[in-house]
């Protein structure tokens, strides 16, 4: 399987993931504006045990408990990735791949929050809240 080199702006913390993301959104709630400073964050799925990091794991910001947060690079702070449902999953912040994956995000979530002055301009399905199963 082909691993992935990720990383912070500064280079303090770095990740490798396998190449074997299960999804890909892009997500326009107000944390996610809010903790990536952008209109939305581009992230793909995959399961906990499938990410490593490779350098800096004593320079980890987590905000969140066990289960449910957000690491950040403490130096430049850095969205890195979020553990989600139950610490089972990583939401890697796609924006953090030295790599290009093979997978592309294929919907935009909780657009019923999104920034009223950006204007998703693509033909990706768009959902209020969570993709629909």
């Amino acid at each position: 399987m082909k691993r992935l080199s990720g990383k912070c702006f500064c280079g303090a913390v770095a990740y490798a993931v396998e190449d074997a993301f299960v999804y890909a959104a892009i997500c326009h709630c107000s944390n996610c504006r809010r903790t990536t400073g952008s209109a939305f964050k581009p992230f793909a799925g995959i399961p906990r045990e499938k990410l490593a990091l490779t350098k800096g794991a004593d320079s980890l910001l987590i905000y969140g408990g066990p289960d449910n947060h957000d690491a950040h690079c403490r130096a430049c702070g850095s969205l890195l990735y979020s553990l989600v449902r139950e610490a089972a999953w990583v939401h890697v912040a796609m924006g953090t791949l030295v790599d290009a994956p093979a997978i592309r995000p294929s919907h935009h979530i909780f657009v019923g929050s999104k920034a009223p002055w950006y204007e998703i301009t693509d033909d990706l399905p768009q959902y209020e809240g969570h993709k629909s199963a």
